[in-house]
């Protein structure tokens, strides 16, 4: 007993100090230990939580050790000196941990939801990456939103008064920020309508705007144009322009108008008719859908049949290469029935004068 007394007693402050630093930096390994082991021992699970949540705590618990071990210690040395430096221990270490308990939670989300679209890529069942990144960005706010009124209250500031302010001046912020708060109303309406979502490709013939989405933001969207280059266009643009969406076409169309001469007249209907079988016989070619071959009109220098048909696939590049295939058929098509494709001609008709003949 005398013994224990002696070593709690004021003159072995600094021992204790070093011995509850030196129990920190233990457990702080320890906790690194834990977590390495356990990380090798869920890799191995189905579910994507227990990844995210290990891996969102490794560094807040370190930092969590620390604070709380920090704190001891300048407990400690408070009992020796009453300057006024030392009553912030507690309020910094009520604080602290709120931010820490929020930062934890933040790397949660986060990491779950990168592990989700790891673990579910290419599962048409699953979420898409869109819908992921709103929920995710609107727990990420609902918790850092919920961490300052718990720090504010923890500090002795009361969240009715905090909350009372927050009404009154909202319609002085709502004045002042008018352009950010219609790109938040305006990414609300994305999640929500869901007129395109990431890596579709948009475009809008109202606005030079065509790409791929890249993201999705609480402000803008970030667009990457077919020459790549990066285009930031702000949220609030999307509920007043008119918007395609290529990529959610069921099928690609083929349109073409083609000219042959007058002088084959006579084998029109031989070629439309084959080419109407060449395209029904196509093996890329949707035929359920809309499916035309018909001599449309005499021109100025051809007469013209038209080409209507869609493609099964909406792949840009495997659409050209199709389209290639069909025009190339159809041009040996008109040339096995001895036929040529027109160009632009014109035909003078001169009509001689007998008496100016007869002087001659």
């Amino acid at each position: 007993m005398q013994w224990t007394d002696f070593l709690l007693s004021d003159d072995w402050w600094i021992a204790r100090m070093f011995a509850i630093v030196f129990a920190t930096v233990a457990l702080d390994f320890a906790a690194a230990w834990v977590l390495q082991h356990l990380k090798s021992k869920v890799a191995d699970t189905a579910t994507v939580w227990d990844d995210a949540l290990l891996a969102a705590a490794n560094q807040p618990l370190r930092v969590m050790i620390w604070l709380l071990g920090l704190g001891f210690a300048a407990e400690i040395a408070r009992q020796q000196s009453h300057a006024g430096i030392f009553d912030l221990i507690e309020p910094v270490r009520r604080v602290g941990i709120v931010v820490i308990l929020t930062w934890f939670l933040v790397r949660a989300i986060k990491q779950a939801e990168l592990n989700y679209s790891k673990v579910h890529a290419g599962d048409h069942n699953a979420l898409d990456l869109t819908t992921l990144t709103a929920l995710g960005n609107l727990g990420k706010i609902s918790i850092i939103i919920t961490g300052v009124l718990v720090g504010l209250q923890s500090m002795g500031y009361s969240i009715s008064g905090v909350l009372a302010f927050g009404g009154i001046g909202g319609i002085a912020i709502g004045f002042a920020a008018k352009d950010m708060l219609a790109n938040l109303f305006g990414s609300l309406i994305v999640f929500l309508d869901r007129p395109f979502k990431i890596g579709d490709w948009i475009r809008s013939p109202d606005r030079e705007i065509e790409g791929t989405v890249e993201s999705i933001g609480w402000r803008m969207t970030v667009i990457r144009t077919f020459d790549r280059r990066p285009l930031y266009v702000p949220n609030s643009v999307f509920s007043t322009i008119t918007l395609e969406n290529p990529s959610r076409m069921t099928n690609r169309r083929i349109y073409e108008t083609i000219g042959i001469r007058y002088d084959d007249f006579a084998v029109m209907e031989a070629i439309t008719r084959e080419v109407r079988a060449m395209l029904l016989a196509h093996p890329e070619i949707d035929t359920t859908r809309t499916l035309m071959v018909n001599f449309t009109r005499y021109g100025d220098s051809a007469l013209d049949f038209f080409v209507y048909t869609f493609t099964k696939t909406i792949v840009w590049e495997e659409f050209h290469a199709i389209k290639q295939d069909v025009l190339l058929k159809i041009g040996e098509i008109i040339a096995r029935h001895g036929a040529e494709i027109a160009f632009p001609t014109s035909t003078v008709h001169l009509q001689v004068n007998p008496a100016h003949s007869q002087t001659a």
